[in-house]
């Protein structure tokens, strides 16, 4: 058990799409102050998509990044965490250009290929503000998001040997610790490992608490003192997970990414309602929250003076 809990916030993702929630950030002045104000709610941690300003469609463009990045860094000193999931349907080459272009401390790096369907949210949509919403909805029923062990590798090399780039290790199912126990074994991975498991997802491991023991206990098997084990889960399970992350002395993630809501039946308002609602829950639990150089220190980051 750790003595600090760090709190990830996903703050946009790829999944959820404008017409779902007006919380949703999508331009790039929009997920600037909603990643600042996560942070300045207890986040030490941004995990970061991009989106087309004018429509709000998952973009993979680094200057689109590049658009809200400079001002997060000069208002926070919280750990940026860029994507290399992307969406399904950007090739690997779309996934890495941020990354690659923007060198954070972070980046999030998916352990398997897999279903990963989000079809079922159009049902819960009246009307749709751009016509790209529904069928990329409806269509992920169709697409496979692809993390081959090539891509993995690639990634691991070209992020994390050549520019010094520490990963989350995205874990949707108990296959995904074995591989990554493979690549550590490879020695293409370095501890310590920020292993998040995440759960209910349709395609990945349910959103059952016993699956989260189980996971818990797999990563410990496999990587004992050399991991810090991290956890969330979609939708209305968000904060019984966190929850039992914390209860198990792991770390948490919200954010609008992961689920829209806070409560039963009501929205969030913004990301950062989600982290005051987690910072409340780990405090009632007598849990310490993580500051960035906390986070740093117990996840072996270089340090945002190292980054670009």
């Amino acid at each position: 058990m750790t003595t600090k809990t760090i709190i990830s916030c996903a703050v946009t993702g790829s999944i959820h799409t404008p017409s779902m929630s007006d919380a949703l950030p999508v331009t790039p002045e929009e997920i600037a102050q909603q990643s600042i104000d996560a942070h300045r709610a207890g986040a030490a941690i941004l995990h970061l998509h991009a989106r087309d300003p004018r429509t709000g469609r998952p973009s993979p463009d680094p200057a689109v990044f590049g658009r809200f990045l400079p001002k997060i860094t000069a208002e926070t000193d919280a750990i940026i965490n860029i994507t290399t999931g992307g969406s399904a349907e950007m090739s690997v080459e779309d996934r890495l250009a941020a990354a690659r272009t923007h060198v954070p401390e972070l980046a999030s790096l998916n352990m398997g290929s897999m279903n990963f369907v989000f079809a079922g949210a159009a049902d819960r949509v009246r009307s749709w503000r751009h016509d790209w919403e529904g069928p990329y909805v409806r269509g992920s029923t169709g697409r496979i998001f692809a993390n081959t062990f090539d891509q993995i590798e690639r990634t691991l090399r070209e992020l994390g040997d050549g520019l010094g780039i520490r990963f989350e290790f995205e874990c949707y199912d108990v296959g995904h610790l074995y591989t990554l126990a493979h690549f550590l074994d490879r020695g293409l991975v370095r501890p310590p490992l920020l292993v998040q498991t995440i759960f209910g997802v349709l395609g990945g491991i349910g959103a059952d608490l016993d699956n989260f023991r189980h996971m818990a206990m797999i990563a410990e098997r496999l990587f004992g003192a050399d991991h810090q084990l991290s956890c969330f889960a979609a939708g209305r399970h968000q904060m019984a997970f966190a929850t039992a992350a914390a209860l198990a002395g792991g770390h948490v993630r919200v954010g609008l990414e992961d689920s829209l809501y806070l409560e039963r039946g009501r929205l969030a308002k913004s990301n950062a309602e989600q982290v005051e609602k987690v910072v409340r829950i780990l405090r009632e639990l007598g849990r310490d929250i993580a500051t960035p150089d906390e986070a740093r220190a117990l996840l072996g980051l270089r340090g945002r003076e190292e980054t670009r």
